[in-house]
């Protein structure tokens, strides 16, 4: 059979529903956010429970996020890591970063999770001098689509030998998709696909939920 856009959008829905579970808290967040004027632009539950299941598969002690919005997605992260874990998660705009100092707090979880506010490409290389080099175990990336490569740049060498690099949006989004050829967010995102795929140092892959979601692991 043929993917035609109406299966797809059922299987999207199917996955959804069945491994897309998530607490009444988690549940609320977004439509809470959007209330006071954040955009509903956040990953959906079964994309956060990948994120949280990779996490713990992991050494599970030290996260970088990019793109903090509401919190949604880095509680997943943050349940994902092992006792004694840090999330650092990164937020340029700073009226979504205290939304989500408040629903780390209510998630329980903001005793594992430090706030950098500031643009990513700002704060990553004040970060990486603070870092020792390959000593991250999780970076998820969900920030400015078309600085995509320049994120790349900076975190790799962040990353630890069985370190992942996480990133949502690598297939579109609700305004582009990657067979749009001329779009600026899309040649980034290609590029950066490529990028993480070619590196003979980490193993890449591209898991097809909600809007794509790449998974590199650190071989070497």
């Amino acid at each position: 059979m043929d993917m035609n856009r109406q299966r797809w959008a059922y299987i999207q829905e199917y996955s959804r529903e069945v491994f897309g579970r998530q607490d009444a808290h988690l549940a609320g967040l977004m439509d809470e956010a959007v209330e006071i004027g954040l955009p509903n632009i956040a990953v959906s539950a079964d994309v956060g429970r990948l994120l949280m299941i990779l996490t713990s598969m992991t050494r599970g002690q030290l996260a970088i996020e990019l793109g903090t919005l509401g919190g949604y997605s880095g509680i997943w992260i943050a349940r994902g890591l092992k006792p004694g874990g840090r999330l650092v998660t990164i937020e340029r705009e700073p009226a979504h970063a205290d939304f989500a100092k408040v629903q780390f707090e209510r998630a329980g979880v903001d005793d594992r999770i430090e706030m950098r506010c500031g643009a990513a490409l700002d704060v990553l290389p004040k970060l990486a001098q603070e870092l020792d080099p390959n000593s991250v175990d999780v970076v998820f990336i969900d920030a400015v689509k078309t600085e995509y490569p320049d994120y790349w740049e900076m975190v790799r060498p962040m990353i630890a030998t069985g370190g992942l690099v996480l990133a949502d949006n690598v297939l579109g989004s609700g305004s582009w998709s990657i067979e749009d050829e001329a779009d600026l967010q899309r040649l980034a995102v290609d590029r950066f696909n490529r990028l993480v795929a070619d590196d003979p140092d980490f193993e890449a892959v591209v898991v097809p939920l909600r809007n794509g979601v790449l998974v590199g692991r650190r071989i070497n």
